[in-house]
């Protein structure tokens, strides 16, 4: 009787040994390195939520940590010893970087050097503590009624459609310069506005998201991870077809543009 009650034990031990392997091997850890866009409504959360609540087949353990202090630039980030010690601690297989909202959006030779260079000098330090980790860089959307920190000579920004398509310019241009990945949120955000206009996707402000525009940009990170097509029944409290129709944008605009975002083929 003994014997068998030891054989049983060793048999679950081994069975939890499995599952506990299996989790481990499934598991993604993602670092989250920006300011107020992605900490509003705790897009990591969203994303994380997302992946453990799609099919128990295809289902993703996220591990993650977020340094998103408010109006933070890259240049900023280089600077601070919280971010730093992050990125050196290794082990990530993500870096998500999210640069200030106005930042990339202004005249050329300021982008080149103000956000440009500050975006190479954080992949770098990514990859030397990070040799296998892919960079994402999180394109944002353009302000609801143009930007909110115009530019007296670059007249461009001063509505939505103008800063949009920079700010889209800008991180492709990121993505390009630094072999990196491009997570399209401002293309989905733009495609949700002309097919959608009385969802709002703001926050009052017009500039920051609602819960519905964090719920965008968390499937549009999530298609960009995994790069697969996907249904999750977490809805954030929206409504179910809402929902739906976001996951749907969210990746056809990853899935339909791989080549343009520098995914793999």
């Amino acid at each position: 009787m003994k014997q068998v009650i030891l054989i049983f034990i060793c048999m679950l031990v081994q069975s939890v040994g499995s599952l506990c392997a299996q989790t481990e091997k499934d598991s993604v850890r993602v670092l989250y390195i920006g300011n107020s866009y992605t900490y509003y409504h705790d897009l990591p959360l969203m994303v994380q939520k997302i992946a453990r609540n799609i099919a128990v087949d295809h289902r993703m353990n996220i591990a993650w940590q977020a340094y998103t202090p408010g109006g933070c630039t890259f240049k900023k980030h280089l600077q601070r010893k919280e971010e730093q010690e992050a990125i050196r601690k290794g082990n990530w297989d993500y870096v998500i970087l999210q640069e200030q909202s106005a930042a990339p959006a202004k005249p050329t030779a300021i982008v080149q050097r103000e956000t440009y260079s500050y975006a190479r000098q954080l992949d770098s330090l990514v990859h030397v503590y990070n040799p296998q980790a892919h960079v994402i860089f999180y394109m944002t959307w353009g302000h609801k009624d143009g930007c909110q920190e115009p530019h007296e000579a670059y007249p461009l920004i001063d509505t939505y459609e103008g800063m949009q398509d920079r700010l889209i310019t800008s991180y492709l241009e990121m993505a390009y310069q630094n072999d990196a990945w491009c997570a399209p949120v401002g293309m989905a955000w733009k495609r949700v506005r002309a097919e959608h206009p009385y969802q709002s996707l703001y926050w009052p402000d017009g500039s920051h998201p609602s819960v519905l525009g964090t719920y965008l940009a968390a499937n549009v990170i999530f298609s960009t991870l995994f790069q697969r097509h996907y249904q999750t029944t977490y809805t954030a409290d929206l409504d179910a077809e809402l929902a739906e129709y976001i996951q749907q944008v969210a990746q056809q605009t990853v899935l339909d543009n791989r080549r343009l975002l520098n995914l793999p083929q």
